[in-house]
């Protein structure tokens, strides 16, 4: 499969900016916190590299897929035409199944 673009819908770009909060309160170092959440984009970046290596995750939405992230972080996206949209980004023991299943689609406007 081709390197595909990788774009980030608005509640992931949400989401990367509460994690940065969040670490920030925790650590008082905005280095902590700018660099936490550097890696996390590098990684939602290299999905597009291999779009099918997340695990499937059609039991939650339709072509929706997941990769972990140092333990503590839950990447979810689907593949859309010839690219990977970032739909989320958990943190921290969030629930994201039961995000997923109290959402009827992966639609950005839903």
């Amino acid at each position: 499969m081709q390197t595909l673009r990788v774009s980030f819908r608005p509640a992931a770009v949400s989401d990367l900016r509460s994690i940065f909060d969040y670490v920030l309160e925790i650590s008082q170092n905005v280095q902590i916190a700018e660099g936490f959440a550097r890696r996390i984009k590098a990684r939602c970046d290299r999905i597009g590299y291999a779009p099918l290596g997340g695990r499937p995750r059609d039991d939650l939405a339709q072509g929706l897929r997941t990769v972990p992230f140092e333990k503590s972080v839950v990447i979810t996206y689907v593949i859309v035409s010839d690219s990977v949209e970032i739909t989320n980004i958990f943190y921290g023991g969030r629930d994201y199944q039961m995000f997923y299943r109290g959402h009827q689609s992966t639609d950005p406007d839903a």
